[in-house]
This record gives structure tokens, C-alpha cells and sequence, in this order.
């Protein structure tokens, strides 16, 4: 009887560690983006929030004042509020 439990355990833990890798590709790896080296169309496509015109206008924004020191500066370029900031803090990568 023991044997057949080891036996249920090992397939199960089997199952276990396939299924989590399945499961890891779905969700997928957080794109990062440099706020002071990307282009528009990066920072459109990985940026919750920001579509390509508000991305344009953090590069004409970036070669008008500088780089950026923070992440918190990108709600100094009009039409990014704090509140976008925030929710593409685990995104935006200060280089």
C-alpha cells in the first residue's frame, strides 16, 4: 500500500511542476522600458496607459529638458498624471 501512495505522490508532483510551467508562459515577463533611451513605439506598447502620441511626447519631452532622473518626472510631460506613473512603476526603468 505504501508503495502505490509513493507512486500517486511522485505522479502527482509530476503534474504539479509541468502544469506550473505551462501556466508560467502564459503569463509572461514584464516588458521593461527606458524612459530615457526607448523610442515612442516601445514605450506605446509596453505602458499601460500611454498610446503613441502620449509616448511621442515623452521623446520630444526627453530631448527638450534632458534625461530623466526619476520615473516620477514622466508626469511633467502633459497628459501623464501620477496615477499612470504609478501603475507602469514595475515597467519604467531610469538608465
Amino acid at each position: 500500500m505504501k508503495a502505490n501512495n509513493l507512486f500517486v505522490i511522485f505522479i502527482v508532483s509530476l503534474l504539479f511542476s509541468y502544469a506550473g510551467g505551462v501556466f508560467a508562459d502564459d503569463i509572461g515577463e514584464v516588458s521593461r522600458v527606458n524612459i530615457n533611451l526607448d523610442d515612442a513605439e516601445t514605450m506605446a506598447s509596453s505602458l499601460a496607459g500611454i498610446g503613441l502620441s502620449r509616448a511621442e511626447a515623452i521623446v520630444a519631452y526627453r530631448e527638450a529638458n534632458g534625461r530623466f532622473y526619476s520615473a516620477e518626472e514622466l508626469s511633467a510631460v502633459r497628459g501623464i498624471g501620477m496615477r499612470t506613473v504609478e501603475k507602469n512603476a514595475d515597467k519604467i526603468v531610469v538608465e
